[in-house]
């Protein structure tokens, strides 16, 4: 049997395992040429990778070059030592989450989602929430299970609590795609803030979604949840669903 705490070193993989090759790609403020392709080639080996071969080298604008380049390193991570929270849940099916919901919990899920402060992005949300959903995975509006609410972009904090609980929403969805500066960070924080003085924290099912949130990063700030690029609007719901229960379960004599 195998040792689970033994190390198991890990490498970039390229024409084969553990060949430590890595594809980079930049540009540099130089028109393309001879120097250009040799200055490509130092640059990666500043950064410690060997045998460094350009495969594309292109204009990108006036003095300036676009390049691929190859590099070979030695670097290795031990991916029994990362130890990082992620989202585990038994996932359903659209029609069995459905069938569960209504056996479960005996009544619609109420959702209410936005992506908020001064943030106008609302494709993320709109994927996760609206009926189309994303990557043929039916979003929110369609199960039948779920009484969905969609607020789209720059919706303040307080509006988003106020919305949630005066339709007695059981999860609130925050969407943050503007992080310059950290404000996904500060208006999360904001949002969790808000939601303490409210009473929302801790009985509501809070998740946070967009292209720079992890689900480590989410529970930092005190969400339930954090999901991140590739989401689909199906792991969303099932992780809802599951939280409902074990809450319901949890005070259940």
């Amino acid at each position: 049997m195998a040792d689970p705490h033994a190390r198991q070193l890990i490498r970039p993989y390229g024409d084969r395992r553990d060949d430590g090759v890595v594809q980079m790609s930049f540009v540099l403020p130089v028109p393309p040429g001879s120097r250009a392709r040799e200055a490509a080639i130092l640059f990666v080996k500043k950064l410690g990778f060997s045998q460094a071969l350009v495969a594309t080298m292109e204009p990108a604008g006036r003095d300036f070059s676009f390049f691929v380049v190859y590099g070979r390193t030695a670097a290795a991570v031990d991916l029994n030592a990362i130890d990082v929270p992620e989202v585990v849940i038994r996932k359903l099916g659209f029609d069995e989450l459905n069938a569960e919901i209504t056996r479960r919990l005996g009544r619609k899920i109420v959702v209410v989602g936005a992506c908020t402060g001064s943030d106008s992005h609302a494709v993320g949300i709109d994927a996760i929430m609206n009926m189309k959903g994303y990557a043929g995975d039916y979003g929110l509006e369609r199960y039948p299970g779920f009484a969905a609410y969609n607020l789209g972009s720059q919706v303040e904090n307080e509006r988003l609590v106020r919305e949630a609980k005066a339709r007695g929403a059981d999860a609130i969805l925050v969407s943050q795609v503007v992080t310059q500066r950290d404000l996904h960070r500060e208006n999360a924080r904001q949002f969790i803030d808000l939601c303490k003085a409210e009473g929302l924290h801790g009985k509501t099912v809070l998740v946070l979604g967009g292209p720079r949130i992890d689900h480590a990063f989410a529970l930092e700030l005190g969400f339930d949840a954090g999901f991140g690029p590739g989401t689909r609007p199906s792991d969303v719901a099932n992780f809802v669903f599951h939280r409902l229960v074990e809450r319901k379960e949890a005070i259940s004599p």
